[in-house]
């Protein structure tokens, strides 16, 4: 699973740290995930990234930084999304969601985190 963020929202928070756990629960099944903070600016991201695993105890997914907004050009991220969830398993995408800014709600970490046992099948 890969998370693709432009901006740290306390729902997007709230997301990494409730995939962080699921990643947790499911080592054994090799479950894996990492997030990535897209941004025009990575020596100031990395604080933030730095704040966001102390404040939600983020062990299992790695937190990086992307040098540029528009993401690696391969993922063909949209550029109004403010939040990308890719779930992935053996370089076949199973899921993909996409929330513009304001629209990571508590309704849509639901739908990725039920999402989520479609990469361990």
């Amino acid at each position: 699973m890969t998370i693709f963020a432009r901006d740290i929202t306390d729902d997007l928070a709230s997301l990494v740290k409730q995939v962080d756990e699921q990643v947790g629960k499911n080592k054994s099944k090799d479950m894996k995930a990492f997030f990535v903070l897209l941004t025009e600016d990575a020596d100031a991201a990395a604080p933030k990234l730095e704040k966001l695993a102390k404040d939600q105890g983020i062990t299992n997914v790695p937190l990086t930084v992307f040098d540029g907004e528009s993401g690696p050009p391969s993922y063909k991220i949209a550029k109004d999304a403010d939040v990308t969830v890719l779930l992935w398993k053996e370089q076949s995408v199973k899921a993909n969601h996409a929330f513009k800014k304001g629209e990571l709600n508590k309704k849509g970490i639901e739908a990725i985190i039920a999402d989520g046992p479609k990469i361990l099948e």
